[in-house]
């Protein structure tokens, strides 16, 4: 949804752009106050993750001009080629900051966990409601101490955890 973008004036996209990747490198992001005008909150939450994905995954993915202004294509070539000046001028300290994430998701060691399958009901449809969700609760060892984290997942949400840690453990052994 980088088309939202073209709704900003030109000379203040590479200032957002600017802002989301200070978000990205884990300081202040931009504030949805100073654009409240601009977006609502729907379109502003959107915009804020299709730019961050967008610099995230260029980064990650060593893309090169051309194959982001592909990316870009939906917004004007003049908000294309701010937002690509915006990468290749922090791409490094992006780079840097997806390598400390990394670092510190690889850190939290996974030590034990249990599952149990649960059947939803629903309050006013019993009968036609039935839904297995499971119940996942995975023990964590971050910085020495051991937390346990509870999940409650349905079937796509399952899907997506085992395809989310299947995508993360190809990154560290990227890395490695």
């Amino acid at each position: 949804m980088v088309v939202l973008l073209s709704r900003l004036p030109l000379q203040e996209c590479p200032k957002l752009c600017h802002r989301v990747v200070d978000g990205v490198c884990g300081r202040e992001p931009p504030r949805m106050a100073d654009y409240s005008a601009t977006w609502s909150l729907e379109e502003w939450l959107e915009l804020l993750n299709s730019l961050s994905s967008l610099f995230r995954l260029a980064v990650g993915n060593n893309s090169c001009d051309e194959e982001v202004l592909a990316g870009l294509s939906d917004v004007g070539s003049g908000y294309g080629e701010a937002v690509l000046s915006v990468l290749r001028a922090r791409r490094e300290e992006i780079r840097q900051a997806l390598v400390e994430r990394t670092n510190f998701i690889s850190s939290a060691v996974l030590q034990d966990f249990d599952w149990q399958l649960k059947l939803a009901l629903s309050s006013d449809k019993i009968s036609s409601l039935q839904t297995p969700l499971l119940s996942l609760t995975l023990d964590v060892r971050e910085n020495g101490a051991l937390r346990p984290v509870t999940m409650e997942l349905n079937r796509e949400e399952l899907h997506t955890l085992i395809s989310s840690l299947e995508a993360a453990n190809k990154v560290v052994l990227q890395l490695k």
